[in-house]
């Protein structure tokens, strides 16, 4: 019997991969909503709410299908800046989702098959990051954040 935490919250059966592209999808949509122009002449922005601390958007690489970005808190204390939560995320234009990333580089899929306890470790490990920042992206925009307005320096190569 797998345990509680390979149970697909949305229905209670043993979660599937179909489950997890569905919840990134969600978080693509999400994201097009706080960040509508991917393509704007920007690598860095600034989101200021009344609400809730600065935004930090940092946009690491852009591709023809793909945008990979850094969504952070940035906190300054007597240690030096720390960034909380500090998620990598990537967009996959062509296929409209957007996966919460452990780091800069997409952790390698390692099991043999559905059995395989690397496969639920896996996806267990994605349905953590991928539900964070989907309640960190509603959370965001139910407090106004975003940058479409947001401040943005505009790089000499796109001005």
């Amino acid at each position: 019997m797998l345990a509680n935490t390979h149970l697909c919250p949305c229905c209670g059966k043993p979660r599937r991969i179909a489950h997890l592209v569905e919840l990134y999808e969600q978080n693509y949509r999400l994201l097009q909503r706080l960040v509508p122009e991917l393509d704007a002449p920007y690598r860095e922005a600034v989101s200021r709410s009344p609400s809730d601390c600065p935004l930090h958007l940092q946009i690491a690489e852009r591709d023809r299908y793909t945008v990979t970005l850094r969504l952070s808190y940035e906190f300054t204390d007597e240690a030096g800046v720390r960034r909380q939560p500090d998620l990598w995320v990537r967009l996959y234009r062509d296929a409209a989702v957007a996966e919460a990333l452990e780091c800069n580089e997409r952790p390698p899929w390692l099991a043999i098959d559905e059995a395989d306890p690397a496969a639920h470790q896996y996806l267990s490990a994605q349905w953590r990051r991928n539900l964070m920042l989907n309640k960190w992206l509603e959370y965001l925009l139910d407090h106004g954040h975003g940058f479409g307005m947001a401040e943005r320096p505009r790089l000499a190569e796109f001005a």
